[in-house]
């Protein structure tokens, strides 16, 4: 462990990052100048609901599956935001949420609503398999306290009216509306207030009550998606609807999806988010004009960029939201029992398998049950990759680990996850330790060590959607390893893709390690060599490569290029045309890419590929693969065994 001076003086830097940089990567949306630059914040903060309280904006996102999760920013400019709470410390609703005998990837929390009504805090969210839960607390810091409701509510507006009833708008295409009593319980039926009529996908409704008018603040959600107000001078309609923003922004996809604000000196905004690829969906700012009682978003109904930031009677200092941790945090001393709200677990976690104090100054991750894999590990501690402004740097992470009482079969160190996944770890088998690179299950490269402690890092790299891996036994050199992840925003986890820091067991649990530190850098280039410059560069054009080698046995690569944000569909077929393997099925933002095809089940025989890319509107729960086609093509490929 470093000494106390180096950590002191460590955090020292750290903390004038707002105002001395230690390099010249644009860290935060606040350019210091009295204008601010979308996103708002460049990662995973999906479905935002903002309310301001006095002065003070909080601001709730959708976390899903990790825990602590309900995650609350608070913010007194709209533009600089800082951790307030995680509001739902786990989730003890279903052995799922523990990783016993299934798990909650894409499901667990979402599209939470946030109200504030005579000194309480109110957020109300719906699980897809649990039902709907109210979270209370008369301070946004906690404690929060959760209840199960009777029923749940499909994205959720919760709304107190002036006259003292309660309602709630809900729905998907369908938006209706339910008067609740005082314990939050349906008073009567769903009313039918409104059906989406310009395509499917109507979700997301807020509610406000502005100039006597009642508003459901929605989206047609979706890659492609836009915003719309629906207004009528009674909760129960009928409702006239206007597209408030159609556009696809600075990030090639819509803006759509968040909250109606007003400041405290008139000024009206709205927080609402863009699907950002494999990262995640990233808030974005936009001032609102009323126009004919109408929240008309952005100028000229444009999403702006970079645009003056909100007036708020005052200016605040920039912050920047913590990504490292050398773990003597949050509470200033070695030995802390509380991770930073930076963090959070894959799933819950198992709290007598992880310490800060069991060596102050460290991460302890030991043990919890023998699994196959990653995705079936708990104690997975994870955060949210940032962006940083630029498609050029790698968002990078580098740990310092301990290995020295692992057993055979762990496995532990640095992964990049979401569906696909990839890690850089250690694996002790036979009593010898190596260094292993796995690439979404399967292991790519490995190299026996002889060290207790070792340095492990991952560089993702928004502009491409790639992560690679490497070590060091000295933190200056570092060796690549294994080969590269594609990252996906695959909706089989429907969050943005997380480092995360692992230890689990294959053959027997009673080893641990520990993390000394967590850092993240933001370097334009690695110290490594990449495997094919190609990959860094955005094409200009669709294409499907012809497969190499080709004839091929067992495998062989495909290759190809998306030069817009489109769905995707990768597929391999037989020559009756019946589908062999789906390679690829998602939304996939600019950039070059690279799939293995494994034959090893199938006979020799020609075989036909073909890439499908459609408007991304097609990744709605409800969308055909098929609408807005924009290119397809078919190659043949030849297995000879």
């Amino acid at each position: 462990m470093n000494n106390m001076l180096k950590t002191i003086l460590y955090f020292l830097l750290i903390s004038l990052l707002p105002s001395v940089s230690l390099n010249s990567q644009k860290m935060q949306s606040d350019n210091g100048d009295g204008t601010y630059t979308n996103p708002v914040i460049y990662s995973d903060f999906p479905d935002p609901d903002v309310i301001r309280v006095d002065s003070i904006y909080y601001f709730v996102s959708t976390t899903m599956f990790i825990f602590p999760g309900v995650t609350i920013l608070k913010s007194y400019d709209l533009v600089n935001w800082e951790y307030c709470s995680n509001a739902v410390q786990r989730m003890d609703f279903h052995p799922y949420y523990n990783l016993d005998g299934g798990n909650r990837y894409s499901h667990g929390q979402w599209a939470t609503s946030l109200k504030y009504k005579n000194g309480k805090y109110y957020l109300l969210f719906i699980t897809l398999d649990e039902g709907g839960f109210l979270v209370t607390a008369t301070n946004p810091e906690g404690p929060w306290q959760i209840k199960k409701l009777p029923r749940g509510f499909y994205d959720p507006g919760l709304f107190f009216d002036d006259n003292g009833k309660i309602y709630v708008a809900h729905g998907y295409n369908n938006i209706s509306v339910t008067e609740l009593d005082t314990n939050f319980v349906a008073k009567g039926n769903d009313v039918l207030v409104f059906s989406g009529d310009i395509r499917s996908g109507l979700e997301g409704a807020h509610v406000y009550k502005i100039n006597g008018y009642y508003y459901l603040y929605c989206t047609y959600g979706g890659g492609d998606g836009f915003q719309v107000a629906l207004r009528s001078q009674n909760i129960y309609g009928p409702y006239e609807e206007k597209i408030v923003i159609r556009d696809n922004g600075n990030l090639g996809t819509g803006i759509h999806q968040g909250a109606l604000i007003e400041t405290q000196t008139g000024e009206w905004w709205s927080v609402i988010f863009q699907d950002g690829g494999a990262f995640g969906r990233f808030p974005t700012l936009q001032p609102v004009t009323w126009i004919d009682d109408w929240p008309m978003v952005g100028v000229n109904g444009k999403g702006v960029v970079t645009y003056q930031k909100p007036n708020v009677g005052k200016e605040y200092p920039i912050t920047i939201l913590p990504t490292s941790d050398e773990f003597d945090l949050p509470a200033g001393k070695a030995g802390s029992t509380k991770l930073g709200l930076q963090w959070g677990w894959n799933h819950n976690p198992d709290s007598t398998k992880w310490s800060l104090s069991d060596s102050p100054g460290y991460l302890r991750l030991s043990t919890a049950k023998v699994v196959s894999n990653l995705r079936d590990a708990r104690n997975t501690l994870t955060q949210r990759i940032f962006a940083y402004y630029s498609n050029s740097v790698f968002t990078t992470a580098t740990i310092k680990i301990n290995i020295n009482n692992m057993v055979d079969g762990d496995v532990a160190g640095l992964a990049v996850f979401q569906d696909p996944y990839a890690f850089i770890g250690i694996k002790q088998i036979s009593g010898s330790k190596y260094v292993v690179m796995v690439n979404n299950g399967k292991s790519i490269d490995s190299a026996i060590i002889n060290t207790s402690t070792i340095y492990l890092r991952a560089y993702a790299k928004y502009g491409t959607s790639r992560a690679s891996f490497a070590y060091s036994l000295d933190n200056q050199s570092f060796t690549k390893l294994g080969n590269e992840l594609a990252m996906r925003f695959n909706l089989s986890i429907f969050t943005g893709n997380k480092f995360c820091l692992f230890n689990y067991a294959t053959i027997t649990t009673g080893g641990f390690v520990d993390f000394d530190w967590f850092r993240i850098s933001t370097p334009t280039t690695t110290d490594i060599k990449p495997d094919e410059g190609s990959l860094n560069e955005i094409p200009r054009t669709f294409f499907l490569g012809q497969n190499y080698p080709n004839p091929f046995n067992p495998s062989t690569q495909i290759k190809y290029a998306v030069p817009k944000s489109a769905y995707i569909t990768l597929r391999v077929y037989n020559l009756l045309s019946q589908e062999i393997a789906t390679l690829y099925k998602g939304i996939c933002q600019p950039g070059n890419y690279e799939m293995t095809f494994d034959g090893s089940n199938l006979v020799s025989g020609v075989y036909l590929y073909q890439l499908s890319a459609n408007n991304p509107e097609s990744s709605l729960p409800t969308g055909k693969e098929d609408s807005g086609q924009v290119f397809v093509e078919t190659k043949k490929l030849i297995l000879l065994k």
